[in-house]
C-alpha cells in the first residue's frame, strides 16, 4: 500500500505509480525462517527513503520502496526481483536477506541495476553494480574466535550451521584459524532448516569449550534457548545474532553467548544515538528494536544514493566508474566503499539478559 513517496508499495501496485520516481527493490525477509528481521530492516529504509527526499530525492527525483519477500526460496525471489528490474518498475536493488538469497538475484538482474547488500556476507561475489556493506568472515568472526581462545581458553571447537553458502564458507575461513591459534575442531554440522535442535546432543557430546554458531533466524533462537535450558557450558559465538533474536530467544543470563556485529543499538557513540533518536522520533518507542540487520537497510538506501549522486547517474558503468571513496555517514560512523566493499570495526557483544554488554571493538 502507498503512504508516502518514502513507504514500502507491493510490487504489483508499483507499475501504476508516477514514472517521475526513482523506485528501490527492497528485498527483506518477511516470512520464512529470517521474517522476525523484517519490520526493523522495513522501518530503516523508510527513514532512509524519507531523509533522502526530504533533501530532494536522488537525482532530483523522490524514492520510493518496493517491498519483495526475501524470506522465500532463493530463486523465487531473483525471478521477482528480475521482472521488476527488466519491466523498469525498479531501478535499483537494495537489502539485507540470507546469502542464498543474493547469489541467486545477482545472477538473475545480471548487472542491469545496482544492487547494494547489506549484511555480512562470506566474502566473494564480486559482480558488475554489487556493492557489500557487511563483514566478511575475516573482520567479522575471526577477531572473536581469537579473544575466546586468548580470554576464555577455547580450545576445543564445534561448528554448526545451517546448511547453505554462508555457513559453509564461513566454516572453511574459521577451521584453519583454529588451527593456527593451537585449538581443535571437536565437530561440525550443517542442519537443514527447522532442525537444529535435533543436533544438540551431538554437539554436547563432543564436549566443546566453544561453538561457532552460523544458524540464522529462528534456528539461531530454538538452538540458544535450547541449550541455556540444558544447563550447558561452552561459550557460543554467533554470526547472525542481534537485539530481536536475543529478544526472540527470551534473553540469556549464562555469561558465554556472545554475537559479533558492526553495529549494536547499545552502541554509546554519537552517531548511533543520533540514529537511536530520529528512529524513535519516526517510529514511536514501541516500534521494532534497532539491529545490525535492520540498520544494514538504512544503509543500502544511503549507500545507493551517495552512489548515484558521485556518478550522476543509475547506470551500472557509471556507478562502478565511481564506487571506490564513495562515502556515507550511518549510526556505526563513516563507511567508505574500497573494491566495493567496507572495512569497518565490529564489536563483540555478551548478553546479559536481554542486552548485549558490549565487550570491545575490533578494528
Amino acid at each position: 500500500m502507498l503512504v508516502g513517496v518514502a513507504a514500502t508499495v507491493d510490487p504489483l501496485e508499483a507499475r501504476l505509480l508516477p514514472s517521475g520516481s526513482i523506485r528501490i527493490g527492497l528485498v527483506v525477509p518477511v516470512s520464512g525462517v529470517l521474517g522476525l528481521m523484517g519490520p526493523c530492516a522495513i522501518n530503516c529504509a523508510v527513514l532512509a527513503a524519507e531523509e533522502l527526499n526530504a533533501a530532494g530525492g536522488m537525482l532530483g527525483r523522490p524514492v520510493e520502496l518496493v517491498l519483495v519477500d526475501g524470506g522465500r526460496p532463493a530463486r523465487q525471489v531473483a525471478a521477482e526481483v528480475s521482472e521488476l528490474v527488466r519491466t523498469g518498475t525498479v531501478q535499483a536493488v537494495a537489502g539485507a536477506h540470507a546469502s542464498d538469497v543474493r547469489v541467486e538475484v545477482v545472477a538473475a538482474i545480471a548487472g542491469r541495476a545496482p544492487f547494494v547488500y547489506g549484511p555480512p556476507y562470506e566474502g566473494g561475489g564480486h559482480a558488475p553494480g554489487v556493492y557489500f556493506l557487511g563483514e566478511t568472515p575475516d573482520r567479522q568472526l575471526a577477531p572473536g574466535i581469537e579473544w575466546l581462545v586468548g580470554t576464555r581458553g577455547a580450545r576445543r571447537w564445534f561448528l554448526l550451521g545451517n546448511d547453505y553458502i554462508w555457513p559453509r564458507l564461513v566454516h572453511a575461513s574459521a577451521r584453519p584459524l583454529l588451527r593456527a591459534l593451537g585449538a581443535t575442531v571437536v565437530g561440525e554440522s550443517f542442519v537443514p532448516y527447522g532442525d537444529a535442535v535435533r543436533r544438540l546432543d551431538r554437539v554436547a557430546a563432543a564436549r566443546p569449550d566453544a561453538i561457532l554458531l552460523t544458524l540464522i533466524g529462528s534456528d539461531l533462537m530454538d538452538f540458544n534457548r535450547a541449550y541455556a535450558a540444558g544447563g550447558l557450558g561452552a561459550a557460543r559465538l554467533c554470526g547472525a545474532l542481534e537485539e530481536h533474536g536475543l529478544l526472540g530467544i527470551g534473553g540469556d543470563a549464562t555469561g558465554g553467548l556472545y554475537a559479533s556485529m558492526g553495529y549494536f543499538r547499545d552502541l554509546t557513540t554519537e552517531a548511533s544515538l543520533g540514529f537511536a533518536q530520529r528512529y524513535a522520533a519516526r517510529f514511536g518507542p514501541d516500534a521494532p528494536m534497532l539491529n545490525a540487520h535492520g540498520h544494514g537497510c538504512y544503509e543500502a538506501v544511503a549507500m545507493l544514493a551517495a552512489l548515484c549522486a558521485r556518478a550522476g547517474s543509475l547506470a551500472v558503468p557509471a556507478l562502478d566508474a565511481v564506487a571506490d571513496g564513495t562515502t556515507i555517514s550511518s549510526a556505526r560512523g563513516t563507511l567508505t566503499l574500497l573494491g566495493r566493499q567496507v572495512r569497518h570495526p565490529v564489536h563483540l557483544g555478551r548478553a546479559d539478559g536481554l542486552d548485549f554488554l558490549l565487550e570491545k571493538p575490533f578494528h
